[in-house]
């Protein structure tokens, strides 16, 4: 009987070794660019083999892959990339993929030591890549050694995609799903809070570049300002964002905003006594569940050009847009898909509650490749790429055996 299976597969969870792989995974320091990323996925593949799976280990080759008219973008430069997979049992397509980054964001001036020493205090362990993902990460390969000590066969293969290159684009899944890797229905072990989430609103990058006229300061009203001008167009998109958040999808209701648009850089200026001739800004501005990319960039355009074509000076001199970085689709589950329902029950009593989120995540890839996809996993998303970014190791423990069950509940 399944409960039968999924008692044995349950009594084989190792809370201490899942504990110690999230400590040995945190002290790699991978932060998207740098080789360390290489080295985290040979951790990822040994400790696959270890396990019993058969694992696929290759170079990803760049140049094709960002060649392709797909690629999702890239927003750091690699001079290499590696794909992982490993697969479990059985015969066919995997009833079940769970997938995990294992990508960091720079960790930035930690107030507390070493950003990468995984210290534990409290039942929480504290470090860059502790919440955002590599905890999912650990508790993958937790109900994966669990399978495997229980001894039970599956019916269908379970594959395991860690993948690199989530934080700027989602390069890591690009290249896997290239690659041939697919599967009937896939989770990702993102933090969740808790929460099931089978909706993720997506993100672009923009960039504004905002002319003027230079002069000296003391004329100043021989020239233009860049920064007057940004003023204009800051009230534009402050408009914009307050129209693309007047009615949300019903899984973003509970959100502020769930399409925030936010200017995160501006660079202008060359000399204090010189009125500056150009801004540069860049920002980030959320895709609403359901809308194509085109269609999102062109709301954004069309906003900056009406408000350019109403002033005096950027009417004759309009600013230009451009989209550099990675381009985050949004994503959605069918509301009637079985993994919901799956999922909700390997979590347990009392039920998840069932929420979208605001942010682009690789969720949309598997979507757009016709593979059902949510996201369940330990930690906070508040936490993620914050100076205080944590998770609590009962929650990791938690996702292990919900992985666990769902694996037995999918793959048979």
């Amino acid at each position: 009987m399944v409960s039968e299976v999924a008692g044995r597969v349950l009594a084989a969870i190792d809370d201490v070794r899942i504990v110690d792989d999230l400590r040995e995974l945190v002290r790699i320091p991978s932060v998207d660019g740098t080789a360390a990323e290489a080295d985290v996925q040979t951790w990822c593949a040994g400790r696959l083999g270890e396990l019993g799976l058969e694992v696929d280990h290759w170079p990803i080759d760049l140049p094709a892959v960002v060649a392709d008219p797909e690629f999702p973008g890239m927003e750091v430069e690699r001079d290499q990339a590696w794909g992982c997979v490993g697969t479990l049992g059985g015969d066919g397509t995997p009833g079940l993929i769970l997938n995990g980054h294992v990508d960091v964001v720079p960790p930035g001036l930690w107030p507390d030591g070493d950003p990468f020493s995984a210290r534990v205090a409290d039942g929480v362990m504290w470090g860059r890549g502790t919440c955002d993902m590599k905890g999912g990460v650990a508790a993958i390969f937790g109900a994966v050694a669990a399978i495997v000590a229980s001894g039970i066969q599956l019916r269908k293969p379970l594959a395991v995609h860690t993948v690199i290159g989530e934080e700027d684009g989602g390069l890591g899944t690009f290249a896997t799903l290239r690659r041939g890797h697919t599967g009937e229905a896939c989770l990702i072990a993102e933090p969740t809070a808790g929460c099931v989430i089978p909706a993720n609103a997506g993100s672009l990058t923009f960039r504004l570049e905002i002319p003027g006229l230079a002069t000296h300061g003391s004329t100043r009203t021989r020239g233009v300002s860049a920064i007057e001008k940004f003023v204009v167009i800051q009230a534009a998109l402050q408009a914009l964002e307050a129209e693309r958040n007047r009615d949300p999808h019903p899984l973003l209701a509970h959100l502020e905003l769930a399409n925030p648009l936010s200017v995160g850089t501006i660079q202008s200026g060359d000399w204090a006594s010189t009125v500056p001739d150009v801004l540069i800004a860049e920002g980030r501005y959320g895709v609403r569940l359901g809308e194509s990319l085109p269609a999102a960039r062109d709301a954004f355009e069309s906003a900056v050009a009406e408000a350019c074509a109403k002033d005096d000076w950027l009417r004759d001199h309009p600013i230009r847009v451009t989209w550099p970085g990675g381009a985050f689709a949004s994503g959605l589950l069918a509301g009637d898909d079985p993994l919901l329902a799956d999922t909700l029950a390997a979590a347990g009593d009392p039920a998840p509650e069932v929420r979208g989120a605001p942010y682009g995540s690789d969720l949309r890839q598997y979507a757009a490749a016709g593979i059902p996809t949510l996201q369940y996993g330990p930690g906070d998303v508040r936490y993620a790429h914050a100076t205080d970014e944590h998770v609590r190791l009962d929650e990791v423990l938690h996702a292990a055996r919900a992985y666990a069950l769902l694996a037995v509940r999918r793959c048979g």
